[in-house]
């Protein structure tokens, strides 16, 4: 039953990013554009208007699923989102189409805290990379979905239909979450929050934060997740603006790229957990894995600056390919290894905070960037100095020593 609930996250992980992508092909779309008028950098505050809410909600959405369990609060955000997210197709004004994507943000905060709060008590930390890369399959199969299944629905009808369809479609997935989800009985979960004397586990956000592992976390999310960002939000409009793709092309490049990182991301899991397995290490083999993936990552701005069209796509196929050799291993190594399971929601709540201001900051920076210099090269090379300082991060800063302990 673990598996089939973790199957059932992860599929509504992969609706979320469908729902969250799908503005990033709209933007792609003439249509669209000259619907609202959007210039560059106005493109650049629709990609980050999804995370300003996220960012926000990422905390009380942390605390609701410690208290209350992830049953009910995921049910009632997910049904908002899709609603909020089939509404875009009913705005006439860039105000409107904004306030939809707020609310679709807010709504999304659920997502993360409750899976890992989920996940943290089912499975075994130390052991626990096969998980997150079977939950990591949708997060990252969503946006692969998204710019393809988008594109077939602006071409064949239009964008106002592709909102209508992917928002309510994805309702379906509230059947099996409500028959087959359970949460643990309130006594359990109050007991779960006293690990140590018999004194319920407060940890307040002040203490989190002071954590110097945990603030090394943050770090290496954001930068883990600004070259993640960018291709959800400006993607679409490299390859088809940069590099003339049609809409159908760019579609099937950004699927490869995305279901690349899938695949590699479930697969450098396991392969983890089989090296932990044998011979121990966790936090070495883990930050190894971190550290390869970034590395390949950092190969986008060799696509960036060739001529050529085939060798700029190669690269940026493997480039955010082989970023999944950190995915689930950087999630074990920042989420599970190391945080004391009565304070996991409040702590993945902090960290995915860190997440949504990387989703914020990366796609105005790159519009910012297109807007001085018209051109993807200096986008690609900020990614690429993020990059480097998140493996910093991992080398110098995720020290087992400094991890946080469980709340007395």
């Amino acid at each position: 039953m673990r598996w089939a609930t973790l199957a059932i996250l992860s599929l509504g992980a992969l609706i979320a990013f469908i729902d969250r992508m799908s503005v990033s092909s709209a933007l792609t779309d003439p249509a669209f554009k000259a619907h609202f008028a959007l210039s560059d950098i106005d493109r650049g505050w629709v990609n980050s208007a999804f995370f300003w809410s996220y960012a926000v909600m990422q905390m009380p959405m942390g605390w609701v699923v410690d208290r209350f369990g992830v049953k009910w609060p995921y049910a009632i955000s997910f049904a908002l989102w899709c609603a909020a997210s089939a509404m875009i197709g009913l705005m006439t004004t860039l105000a409107g189409l904004i306030v939809m994507r707020l609310l679709v943000g807010a709504a999304e905060a659920v997502v993360v805290p409750g899976t890992y709060r989920w996940i943290r008590g089912n499975f075994d930390p130390d052991r626990s990379g096969a998980a997150l890369g079977f939950y990591a399959l949708g997060t990252k199969f969503g946006p692969a979905l998204s710019a393809p299944l988008a594109a077939w629905f602006i071409t064949a009808l239009d964008w106002r239909w592709m909102f209508a369809l992917t928002g309510l479609t994805g309702l379906v997935w509230l059947l099996p979450w409500v028959a087959l989800a359970r949460d643990a009985p309130p006594s359990d979960r109050r007991a779960d929050a006293v690990p140590r004397g018999g004194h319920e586990a407060s940890a307040p956000i002040v203490s989190i934060l002071a954590n110097r592992f945990i603030l090394g976390t943050l770090v290496v999310y954001f930068c883990y997740n600004y070259f993640v960002f960018f291709c959800m939000t400006w993607m679409p409009a490299y390859l088809v603006e940069q590099r003339g793709l049609s809409l159908e092309r760019m579609g099937i490049y950004a699927f490869a790229s995305f279901a690349g990182i899938a695949l590699v991301a479930f697969a450098s899991g396991w392969a983890a957990d089989e090296l932990v397995r044998r011979f121990g290490r966790a936090v070495a083999i883990r930050k190894g894995f971190v550290l390869a993936g970034f590395a390949c990552a950092a190969t986008t701005l060799i696509g960036a600056r060739a001529e050529d069209v085939q060798t700029a796509l190669f690269w940026n196929v493997v480039s955010l390919s082989g970023l999944g050799l950190a995915t689930a291993n950087n999630l074990a190594l920042c989420s599970m290894m190391m945080i004391p399971q009565p304070i996991i929601g409040r702590v993945k709540g902090v960290q995915n905070t860190a997440v949504a201001i990387a989703g914020i900051v990366a796609p105005l920076v790159t519009g910012w960037l297109l807007h001085l210099t018209g051109s993807f090269v200096a986008p690609m090379a900020a990614i690429v100095v993020f990059l480097a300082l998140g493996a910093a991060t991992v080398l110098f800063i995720l020290r087992p020593e400094w991890a946080p302990d469980a709340p007395a």
